[in-house]
């Protein structure tokens, strides 16, 4: 590995000194039509209300071990912390498939594995992302079946602004693990066509938390992407983009298990044709595919000695979208479209069981447990969303959307078919959502919508079969009759600043009615499978509550105190009640706020971060929580510019090896040295990146 990177360091010199040599042999390059892969423009007619755009991660120098961590300091935004690479972001307590997370506009590959050792996070290399788009609610219906939010990870575009060869190479290293990762991006640029590859090497060893304990948490990944583009005209664009990842030696500090193997491929293809003479006046289209197989095994765990168990799982994810822009007049735009997401899911776990009622069997029995039992869940939709700007700066948005799931079980285990009634299943849901967005000055605008978001059970609370799939050391079964969740939203929030913009505040307030909402229930009715003996003994059966609600709100403020040099704060709150169990509902985040002081000039940068965390007493025993002790932290970053084209940064994270966890880390399941108590977050931690673009 470390030949291969010496060859690409060498390569890219080369090829920057031969680009500075041509330098006077710049050209304009053709314009090119944007493809749907960025969804907040900044166009006022078309964008969806209630957004946030995160994009200066050129200029993080600490390196984040998975594209979740890139949410950290995202108002509103924790993430779910299973190890070092298992990490899930939630919003406003909404996680999992309560979130839409897609690549570049609708790109998706689900995990493989049913304790989400491989999120949809893992399938991408960070330093690939360019910003992250969020949309905050189900505000718009055009980009499949929401929810709590759209998360869409846009990666890095070529750079048009001059035909040629270009690249980039970035490296950086953390000492608390002895970490360090690598990316090598080249790209070729001319009028009709573009290429852009990249390369990417991680490697994380184990961190160490504020106590000096060492936590179980390396990994390695290997990454690289291929995205070609053709022009046919200025107005015309196909895209197409394969990348692979390849995860290895997983340890997972909060999951029975550990990643042998992960790998995956996507591919996708884009289409667009804007400008069209008429009412019609774009069109564009999306397909994609993705596989995930992946395999775990317990060999470094104590429940070795007893069982060895090994499972070989995979995913399969295939989807797309058609979409229409009409524009009947100059003030109103129509999308219509159809789109689909195709979800399969297998594989088995292998059990060699070597003890049981502690006597040491003369031969061991092998056991093969079905995990997937060879399911499916398939969601045809069918939207339509009509911006009509009204009068001047007054925006109103309203969308509905029709989805059909089919959902099916092919393969069943004998246990799980013999109690229900297994037939394939179609769920007919109703989305929709309507909002209004003034812009009363350059100094004030207001936004206020209503949504209403449909989710239906996903394919582990319909079909997992006495699997530990939680927080918690239960068993889970799966219902494959659960009723869609449903999510109707209001929210209203401004942004504002003064007439120099050297003021910046904003916020936001929002409210959901759950209904339908889905969650593991205690059956007293019913027994685990596997070690019947073991505490607890009666498994979770995922259930539909009545009741349930979350409510909270967003505040950012920023001022420059000179030209350069800024502060700025944010805080989120997130407020949730499970009225049918009377207690929160679960992995709701506590109170947090972020106050930075920093500076920005060409040469140089540097910011001082205070993170403040609360005590999180609103929890769900139901769930296996307990009360979670709130913290700070001091982070400090700065970097600057060695040279032309090249960035050099550091930073020292959590300066004073403070010892927390955060509410939303899973605890320590299997794991010789540790309880069942919470993974701690890393102690101090201090950074390098190196960046060279030419």
């Amino acid at each position: 590995m470390k030949t291969i990177f010496s060859v690409l360091i060498c390569a890219l010199i080369y090829t920057a000194s031969f680009s500075q040599e041509k330098k006077g042999t710049k050209k304009d390059s053709l314009k090119r039509v944007p493809l749907d892969e960025v969804i907040i423009t900044g166009k006022l007619k078309t964008d969806p209300i209630h957004t946030m755009v995160s994009n200066t991660y050129d200029k993080k120098v600490v390196q984040p071990k998975n594209v979740a961590d890139l949410f950290n300091n995202i108002n509103g935004f924790s993430v779910i912390k299973r190890g070092n690479y298992a990490i899930d972001p939630t919003f406003r307590g909404n996680h999992y498939e309560q979130l839409n997370i897609q690549y570049d506009g609708g790109t998706k590959a689900m995990h493989a594995c049913p304790n989400r050792m491989d999120p949809i996070t893992t399938h991408i290399i960070p330093e690939e992302v360019s910003k992250i788009e969020i949309i905050k609610g189900p505000y718009t219906v055009r980009y499949g079946a929401t929810f709590g939010g759209i998360v869409n990870l846009v990666t890095k575009k070529p750079n048009y602004f001059e035909n040629g060869l270009h690249g980039k190479f970035s490296s950086g290293y953390e000492t608390n693990g002895n970490s360090f990762v690598n990316m090598a991006q080249l790209q070729y640029i001319k009028d009709k066509y573009d290429v852009v590859g990249n390369f990417g090497y991680r490697n994380f060893g184990n961190y160490e938390d504020g106590d000096g304990a060492e936590i179980p948490s390396s990994f390695s990944s290997t990454d690289y992407g291929v995205k070609m583009g053709y022009n046919f005209k200025d107005n015309e664009r196909l895209q197409f983009h394969w990348r692979q990842s390849f995860g290895r030696d997983v340890l997972h500090a909060g999951l029975p298990m550990d990643t042998e193997y992960d790998n995956s491929s996507i591919a996708s293809l884009d289409y667009k044709k804007s400008n069209l003479k008429g009412t019609l006046k774009s069109i564009s289209g999306k397909a994609y595919y993705s596989f995930v197989d992946h395999l775990m095994t317990n060999i470094k765990r104590p429940s070795f000695l007893m069982t060895e168990a090994s499972s070989a799982v995979n995913a399969t994810t295939a989807g797309g979208k058609v979409e229409l822009n009409w524009q009947p007049s100059n003030n109103l735009d129509i999308f219509t479209g159809v789109d689909a997401l195709l979800i399969n899911r297998d594989g088995a776990r292998m059990r060699l069981v070597k003890v049981i009622n502690g006597a040491l069997l003369p031969t061991p029995e092998e056991f093969n447990d079905k995990v997937w039992q060879n399911s499916y869940v398939n969601d045809f939709g069918v939207f339509t969303e009509v911006k009509w700007f009204m009068k001047e700066k007054t925006l109103f948005t309203a969308g509905i959307r029709y989805d059909m799931v089919i959902a099916d079980i092919l393969d069943p285990d004998a246990d799980f078919a013999a109690m229900y009634n297994l037939s394939q299943r179609i769920e007919n849901n109703i989305s929709g959502t309507v909002s209004l967005k003034k812009v009363v000055s350059n100094k004030l605008t207001f936004e206020a919508a209503f949504g209403r978001g449909v989710r239906s059970a996903n394919m582990i609370e319909r079909y997992i079969s006495h699997f530990n799939v939680g927080q918690d050391p239960y068993e889970y079964i799966g219902n494959p009759n659960l009723k869609a969740e449903v999510n109707n939203q209001f929210e209203i929030g401004f942004t504002a600043n003064n007439n120099k913009k050297s003021i910046k505040y904003a916020a936001s307030i929002y409210y959901s009615d759950l209904k339908n909402f889905i969650v593991g229930i205690v059956d007293s009715t019913k027994t685990r499978k596997f070690m019947p003996a073991v505490e607890p003994v009666n498994p979770k059966v995922f259930r539909n509550l009545n009741n349930a609600y979350r409510t909270g709100f967003e505040a950012s403020f920023e001022t420059n105190i000179t030209e350069d040099y800024y502060i700025k704060s944010q805080m989120s709150y997130v407020y949730a009640r499970n009225k049918d169990l009377d207690e929160s509902l679960p992995l709701t985040p506590p109170f947090n706020a972020k106050v930075i002081l920093g500076v920005n000039k060409p040469a140089y940068w540097a910011n001082l971060q205070y993170n403040s965390t609360s005590t999180q007493n609103e929890i769900a025993p139901s769930f296996g929580e307990t009360n979670t002790e709130g913290y700070q932290t001091i982070d400090l970053r700065f970097g600057f510019k060695p040279f032309k084209n090249a960035n050099l940064g550091f930073a020292a994270i959590n300066i004073f090896d403070k010892t927390y966890n955060n509410h939303l880390n899973f605890s320590f399941t299997n794991q010789a040295d540790f309880g069942r108590v919470p993974i701690n977050e890393p102690g101090r931690n201090m950074t390098a990146f190196f960046q060279y673009t030419f």
